[in-house]
Formats: structure tokens, C-alpha cells, sequence
């Protein structure tokens, strides 16, 4: 049986213990997973792109028709109190807002109030031999539902899709829909061309990561060329690099692609250089842009 670490979180406000905080069976997020979340990163106790978090939240939100529970400054304190209370200078800041509790019934209600769950734990990073030799992902059709853009709780595909890279010892499921480029079960995922990074471009089947206006400025810092436009599924497996993101991986090499080495010539299966300057721009970004 698993044992809930006893950190605080907060529930509808109120301040208590993890292994403590329970919901109404009713809950819609319980019964239909309608709500969202976000996870906002946390370097020595401080918030990253705390801003851009609160935005992506909200969008997600009014896509829903849910009204957002609080104002910036008031998610700010609840994410300050918590991250007061764990013992981990680096943690990452679990959000989440379902619909609210009523009775079974497909049709969204009215006038009731929305469920509020906050939560910080201990952030678990890539080990060192992880960024040192990269990381393997498999494959497979994007089987999951049309709104991606909506960083909805509803994540059975993404559980599905992520499984099936664990049953192949690997860290992610990189996903086609069509033939094309969507993401990865937990992670936006990037190819590397003849020096430009390039990913695929913001719609319904990808959730913008916070990752994605980072990595253009830090592009634009390091001199990288930036593009978002379509990428073939062949563009993927002939890549010179491909690099993972989220809030979790930062920026992570892939050097292994359905038991295939990725890359050319002597960096084949071996991180690359575009990875490299990223990942130092990337450290220097969490020293000033945390709040």
C-alpha cells in the first residue's frame, strides 16, 4: 500500500494534511475528470514563469466554462504557503480545479462552486547519466482525444501512452496523428534540422507547453533558429537531435528512437550540440525568471 507523504496542501481553502484531504465522490472532476491543472516549477523555493503558468491555467479554464477561482496574487500566496512547508528548495506546485460537486449528469451545472486542490512535492529531475547519454522513446499513432490544447485532468490516453513506453524501458511515447507530429505522452518534443529547433505548431491535438515561448527566447538568446510549422513523422525519425520538454525534464536529449540511434555521423546516439546550449540557457533562465 502506498503511504501519502503528510506535506500540507490546500483544499477549498483550508490548510491540512495530504493524507488527510478527501472530496465528495460527486465531484465532476471525480466522475468526468472536468477540470484542469497546471504544475508550475520551483528552484530554490522560488516560481518559475509563474506568470505564464497563471495564463495557461485561465485559458484552459474559460475553454471549460469554469470560472477561475482566484486572482494571480491569491494563486501566488497559496503556491508561497506550500512551498513554505515542504523541505525541498526545488519542488513543483501542483494545481487543480474541477467543476465542483452536483449530481451525475452530463450537462454542466450552475451556481455551484468550483473544487480547489493545491499541492507542492519534492521535484525528482533527470538523473545526471540521463542528460549525459540521453534517453530512449518508442513510438505511436496519437489515439488520444481532439483537445489537447486543454491541460485537462482527463489524461487516460497520455497513462496509456506513457505505459507503453515503460513496458519498453523507455521515458516517453512520442505521438503521430496522421502522420505527423502532435507530442509525447508528457512532454512537448522538438526536432533538430541543420541547426534550427523546430516544433510542431500550436493547435487542438498539442497543449502549449510553458517550454514553448522559453525555448523561442532562449533561441533567440543563443543565436538557434526557431521554427513551429508541420513535421512528418519521417522529419522525426531523421533528425539530428530531438530534445523533450516539460516542467519536469526542463530540456531532455532523446538518443534513442524505437531502438534506433538518433543523429549523424559521430554525435549518432550521443546528445547534441543544439541540446547543449539550451540546457546551460535553460539554468541561467531559472536563476532570473523566478519570483
Amino acid at each position: 500500500m502506498t503511504t501519502l507523504p503528510d506535506f500540507p496542501c490546500l483544499l477549498n481553502g483550508r490548510l491540512l494534511p495530504l493524507n488527510q484531504a478527501q472530496v465528495s465522490v460527486l465531484d465532476r472532476g471525480f466522475i468526468f475528470g472536468d477540470g484542469v491543472y497546471e504544475v508550475i516549477p520551483v528552484y530554490g523555493r522560488r516560481l518559475f514563469r509563474f506568470d505564464e503558468h497563471m495564463a495557461r491555467l485561465g485559458r484552459s479554464l474559460d475553454k471549460l466554462r469554469i470560472a477561475n477561482p482566484h486572482s494571480k496574487e491569491q494563486w501566488l500566496q497559496h503556491a508561497r504557503t506550500l512551498v513554505a512547508a515542504v523541505p525541498s528548495e526545488d519542488q513543483l506546485v501542483y494545481i487543480q480545479v474541477t467543476r465542483g460537486v452536483a449530481p451525475r449528469d452530463h450537462v454542466m451545472p450552475v451556481g455551484i462552486e468550483p473544487t480547489v486542490f493545491v499541492m507542492s512535492n519534492p521535484m525528482r529531475p533527470p538523473p545526471p547519466e540521463q542528460r549525459h547519454h540521453g534517453v530512449a522513446c518508442i513510438t505511436a499513432r496519437d489515439f488520444r482525444w481532439e483537445r489537447g490544447d486543454i491541460k485537462s485532468v482527463s489524461l487516460l490516453g497520455n497513462v496509456l501512452a506513457r505505459q507503453m513506453s515503460a513496458d519498453h524501458g523507455a521515458i516517453e511515447t512520442i505521438m503521430f496523428r496522421d502522420g505527423w507530429l502532435t507530442e509525447a505522452s508528457g512532454s512537448n518534443v522538438w526536432v533538430v534540422h541543420e541547426g534550427a529547433l523546430l516544433g510542431a505548431p500550436r493547435s487542438e491535438h498539442v497543449l502549449e507547453g510553458i517550454r514553448y515561448e522559453l525555448l523561442r527566447e532562449l533561441c533567440e538568446e543563443e543565436g538557434i533558429a526557431y521554427n513551429l510549422r508541420p513535421i512528418a513523422e519521417a522529419d522525426v525519425r531523421g533528425a539530428d537531435e530531438l530534445i523533450l520538454s516539460s516542467a519536469s525534464k526542463e530540456v531532455l536529449p532523446v538518443t534513442r528512437l524505437d531502438d534506433q540511434p538518433v543523429g549523424h555521423g559521430t554525435l549518432r546516439g550521443k546528445p547534441g550540440p543544439v541540446y547543449a546550449r539550451l540546457y546551460e540557457a535553460y539554468q541561467h533562465a531559472k536563476r532570473t525568471q523566478s519570483i
